[in-house]
């Protein structure tokens, strides 16, 4: 009995300290995503560099979970999440020291290594006792968008004085996630079976679907934290604005994120699908109204709940279909698939608005996003239709 206790109290203190660390550090994240790009704008950055900068810290970040399957067989998820605090400290406060090109591009850099090991070290951690993935990717996901939330509302009431004193702030919380995370249980590296399936995890059925989900919410994440903010700036909305937007679309995000924390298998299947396709309508609606801050503020509704459903669906979806001493690798797999679409959504946004308006680049952008519902449409139906599924290979 008195076991028991013990073992219910150390779960909510690890709960606990889990989702303080991903509230505060997802503010400091909220905070710069708005701050970084207008703050580039203001030192006469052009749009294409802007892309490009915000395309620098995706592809750091894809390069960082490209490893951190294998990695985190061998090293404790929370130590993931501990360097991820320290490291975003330092890209806020580099930032805001100086927008000189080379420590400005380092700064990003480090923001995506950040970005990296965070997201796949907390979502791993919440996924590692005997509750349903989707319900700890839940929890998680509902913090995280609380924060992301938060954070662009700070930025533009700091930001409106000073743009640097806004990553300061940034600075301070980061550095203070790192508290909350020392807290965290000390759980073993994940050891996969001896007879696990041949081949690559994103592969395997179910794990495929949630690999693209990645890709349609990594996609919507690159753009609004690059090129909705440009495209509302250039229609001349004013910067206190444009954080409460970017601010709604991360509380649709949160709601989604909800909701969808609530499905059973068949619910996830389908979720991936209306998700893709509400958040690529919604991305692909901004730049032709971007002058109307109420189309603006339905629109970015309704992509940040299809957003939010994939990001929590996607993963879920992903780490149940393996053993559960594969989960780490299979949340790094679709991790991975994110990160490549953060670095090809901005970069392929960049390319075109060198000769395209900025409301073409988001509407290209929206049918990225929508795409992969195709694919997850597969998943739809072998949820449906369960005695017509395949083995895993």
């Amino acid at each position: 009995m008195t076991a028991a206790k013990d073992t219910r109290r150390s779960s909510l203190r690890d709960t606990a300290a889990t989702t303080t660390a991903a509230l505060v550090f997802s503010v400091a994240l909220g905070i710069a995503s708005v701050a970084l790009p207008l703050l580039a704008l203001e030192a006469g950055y052009s749009g294409v560099q802007v892309g490009l900068l915000v395309a620098l810290s995706a592809l750091a970040q894809m390069l960082a979970r490209i490893g951190m399957g294998a990695w985190m067989n061998r090293f404790p998820d929370w130590t993931f999440i501990l360097a991820a605090a320290v490291l975003l400290a330092v890209s806020n406060a580099t930032a805001a020291l100086t927008t000189a090109l080379v420590p400005f591009a380092v700064a990003h850099l480090l923001q995506g290594v950040a970005r990296a090991f965070f997201w796949t070290g907390s979502q791993t951690h919440m996924v590692r006792g005997d509750r349903p993935a989707v319900s700890g990717l839940a929890v998680i996901n509902l913090v995280s968008a609380a924060g992301l939330l938060t954070g662009p509302v700070v930025a533009g009431y700091v930001g409106e004085r000073s743009l640097p004193a806004a990553l300061a702030v940034a600075t301070a919380l980061a550095a203070a996630a790192c508290v909350p995370t020392l807290l965290l249980d000390r759980l073993p590296p994940f050891s996969p079976p001896a007879d696990r399936p041949p081949g690559r995890i994103w592969r395997r059925p179910g794990v495929d679907a949630g690999c693209w989900a990645a890709v349609s919410s990594g996609a919507w994440r690159g753009l609004l934290g690059s090129y909705v903010p440009v495209a509302l700036e250039a229609a001349g909305q004013t910067t206190a604005a444009i954080g409460l937007l970017v601010s709604l679309a991360n509380g649709a995000q949160l709601a989604g994120s909800g909701v969808v924390g609530r499905l059973r298998a068949r619910g996830l299947a389908l979720s991936l699908v209306v998700g893709a396709l509400a958040a690529g309508a919604g991305t692909a609606a901004v730049g032709p109204f971007a002058t109307s801050a109420a189309f603006v503020a339905l629109a970015l509704v309704v992509s940040g709940l299809g957003a939010g459903a994939l990001q929590t669906a996607g993963p879920a979806v992903a780490a149940e279909a393996v053993h559960r001493e594969e989960r780490g690798e299979a949340i790094a797999a679709s991790g991975t698939f994110r990160a490549a679409a953060l670095l090809v959504a901005p970069l392929g946004a960049a390319g075109i608005v060198t000769f395209a308006p900025v409301a073409v680049a988001l509407a290209l952008g929206g049918a990225l996003i929508a795409a992969p519902a195709v694919l997850s449409a597969r998943l739809s139906r072998r949820a449906r239709h369960p005695s017509t599924e395949g083995t895993t290979t």
